[in-house]
């Protein structure tokens, strides 16, 4: 089958840094390949993948210091898959729902994922107008809020089997926080929650130019206390040995997290997670996996568990992730 995926431009694909959306992108086409099918990728020129790749910026957007607007480097990538959508079967798209108008004569042969939060309400009457895209959402939390839009399917995040090499003897006693600084994601309440339980905390996030405020005049103030370090961005074989090293992932958003990939990554590597329960935090796994879920939820006044969920060993944490992310074919995707 000719497949045409078009990542967003604001990382590579994969990212080298920090980058859930494009990561999950880049595991998609590689498994493409990998099973026969002719795939193009349409992402940023550093890119690296076994697929045809069109370059549609020299480099990622979020890295490129000349960059000021992203929606011309958007629309170009955009008018670019319109010159060779006759080329394809399918069109992929990971880009939100900025191709609608283009595409909507084309739509029988479309498929949109998305990846970010669906409960704004400015995205009623849009969803509303372009009724006939079909589109799959990466939680059934994440698709509640819009229940006329035309979901076909709920496809879940998934990884590479050998990504991920689990510790199950961890050297590190410190908790970890990975991912992005911003309001939503709560290191402050992490800083907060470490502290409460006299536990180090290591933050690994990069900084976006949006929450730069917050992260100076929140986050940066409360580092200067004891216990905690705050590392930066770091890449995909740093990101192994930081969970696979942490006594536990604190997770306590305050948003309705879409999937949450980190999650899951912790728990290959063996790490327990421990989560405040919003969004697709705590709903069900797939039906690879049967029982109560790994994660441990946190109440909402730092006062310790709000449920009693039984105790798993690193190990089984490991295998549970395995069953449930892991053993999901991508050929499904």
């Amino acid at each position: 089958m000719k497949i045409a995926q078009i990542a967003p431009l604001f990382e590579s694909v994969p990212p080298r840094l920090y980058g859930g959306t494009e990561r999950v992108v880049h595991y998609l086409t590689e498994e493409l390949v990998k099973q026969g099918h002719q795939v193009t990728l349409f992402a940023s020129g550093d890119s690296i993948t076994s697929a045809e790749l069109v370059s549609c910026t020299p480099r990622a957007l979020r890295l490129d210091p000349d960059v000021r607007n992203s929606v011309p480097h958007q629309m170009l990538q955009l008018d670019n898959v319109r010159e060779r959508a006759d080329d394809f079967e399918v069109l992929h798209f990971h880009t939100d729902y900025l191709h609608f108008p283009l595409f909507r004569a084309e739509a029988g042969r479309t498929l949109t994922t998305l990846h970010g939060r669906q409960d704004l309400a400015d995205h009623l009457p849009f969803y509303a107008q372009f009724a006939k895209m079909p589109l799959v959402s990466i939680s059934d939390a994440q698709r509640a809020p819009l229940p006329r839009a035309n979901f076909v399917a709920t496809v879940y995040h998934g990884l590479p089997l050998d990504l991920h090499t689990p510790t199950f003897a961890p050297h590190g006693c410190y908790l970890a926080f990975l991912g992005r600084i911003s309001p939503e994601k709560g290191p402050d309440r992490a800083i907060a929650i470490a502290r409460a339980a006299g536990i180090p905390l290591k933050i690994a996030a990069k900084v976006d130019k949006a929450d730069e405020a917050y992260f100076r005049e929140v986050v940066a103030p409360m580092l200067h206390g004891p216990g905690v370090e705050f590392i930066g961005e770091i890449n995909e074989s740093e990101k192994v040995e930081f969970l696979g090293q942490a006594a536990a992932l604190l997770f306590p958003i305050d948003w309705p997290e879409p999937f949450g990939l980190v999650l899951i990554e912790a728990m290959a590597c063996g790490t327990p997670v421990l989560a405040f329960r919003r969004g697709s935090v705590g709903t069900a796994a797939p039906p690879a996996v049967a029982g109560p879920t790994a994660t441990i939820f946190l109440g909402r006044h730092l006062s310790g568990g709000s449920n009693r969920p039984a105790r798993y060993t690193r190990l089984e944490y490991r295998s549970r992730a395995v069953m449930a992310w892991c053993a999901i074919s991508v050929s499904h995707w």
